[in-house]
């Protein structure tokens, strides 16, 4: 399995507009963060977790030229706005097939909602393609992949993370209960997103990301969704444990097939 971190950073991504702080001026590529967002490659398949507004970007950037599915973590735009830009993988089969979606009901409400143009009866010529496909908080298959959701809090709406054989990943958590720590523990590799050094009302903090890789004990921790406010990447390894490390974009990780 192959795991490519095609954006590590928040909402409004780092550099953040207008900010002059250190890190937003860093020359360092690795405190140049696009919105959050992996490739997960295994048995053949590609797997897109989020389609933020940085998509076209990330694909170009990546050289994805085919997707086999994409789960959605949730509503916020940050993670689906960028979905329009999914019509080149349809477009570039003839006939144009569409995109397989995965997402509990709210967050297909909410495509809905954004995309109206993609589900209208007399549609435009060009819009994309989705096959939405809706998921509850129970293990499904997905082209003979098996896929366990991880339901987390983002201060008062639940957000989906993904298990996959040994990986895990989780975005956009503030707390996480005991019932769904359980579904992550034997992970290989956890990513967990980790904000700021300073406590945030509805996001992980580095010190309660590592309260929760220290409970879980996986063998390798990536924290990602980081802020400008985290600090320079090049001085994180001066205070976190040899098996964490905060991830960056263009980060490739390999495991075991599940």
């Amino acid at each position: 399995m192959r795991i490519t971190f095609l954006g590590t950073g928040t909402s409004q991504g780092v550099p953040m507009i207008g900010c002059d702080c250190a890190v937003c001026k860093s020359a360092d590529p690795r405190d140049n963060r696009l919105r959050v967002s992996v490739l997960v490659e295994t048995k053949g398949k590609r797997i897109l977790i989020d389609a933020g507004p940085d998509l076209r970007q990330q694909m170009l950037r990546s050289g994805t030229t085919e997707l086999d599915a994409v789960l959605l973590t949730h509503e916020h735009m940050d993670h689906i706005v960028g979905m329009d830009d999914l019509r080149a993988f349809s477009f570039k089969h003839q006939p144009s097939r569409a995109v397989p979606i995965y997402a509990d009901e709210p967050t297909m409400t909410a495509v809905r909602r954004v995309f109206s143009y993609a589900f209208a009866e007399k549609k435009y010529p060009g819009v994309p393609k989705f096959d939405l496909r809706t998921i509850g908080r129970e293990p499904f298959e997905m082209d003979g992949i098996g896929i366990t959701p991880v339901e987390v809090m983002h201060m008062h709406m639940p957000v989906l993370g993904f298990r996959v054989g040994g990986f895990t990943y989780i975005t956009d958590a503030k707390t996480i209960a005991r019932e769904q720590l359980d579904k992550i523990r034997g992970s290989e590799i956890l990513v967990l997103n980790a904000l700021r050094h300073e406590e945030h009302y509805s996001h992980l903090n580095i010190k309660e990301a590592l309260a929760i890789v220290q409970e879980v004990r996986p063998e390798q921790a990536y924290f990602t969704h980081v802020s400008h406010l985290m600090g320079l990447h090049a001085e994180s390894e001066n205070y976190l444990p040899p098996n964490v490390r905060i991830a960056h974009d263009g980060l490739v990780v390999e495991l075991q097939e599940p």
